[in-house]
């Protein structure tokens, strides 16, 4: 059991690391995507459902951040700028119902 939580520890690390630095690169690329997002309702324990797990993230985010502004990997500064971004990126997914939105994202898709 104990390997277990090791693996999920360096997996929630090896995420916020990458979800922090914006160098996560996935994409939804559907044609019939735009079509499925119109039709998607969730149910209000789906939301929850979600919600908690989001909840959940964030916090995780927010102690590995801590932990690299104690460490003195990044200023206190820049550790509440970024934890300032995520909340308002929760608070976003928040107010779409917990449906992301891919298709608007800053980046230009090279390929």
């Amino acid at each position: 059991m104990h390997f277990h939580r090791k693996t999920l520890v360096a997996f929630v690390l090896m995420f916020a690391f990458f979800a922090v630095l914006g160098t996560f690169p996935v994409q939804a690329k559907a044609q019939n995507i735009d079509s499925q997002k119109a039709t998607v309702q969730l149910t209000e324990t789906q939301k929850n459902e979600l919600a908690t797990l989001h909840k959940e993230i964030l916090a995780k985010k927010k102690e590995v951040i801590s932990k690299y502004v104690k460490y003195g990997v990044m200023s206190e500064e820049k550790g509440k700028k970024i934890i300032s971004r995520l909340e308002k990126r929760y608070e976003r997914l928040e107010g779409n119902g917990f449906i992301p939105k891919w298709d608007k994202s800053k980046r230009k898709d090279s390929h």
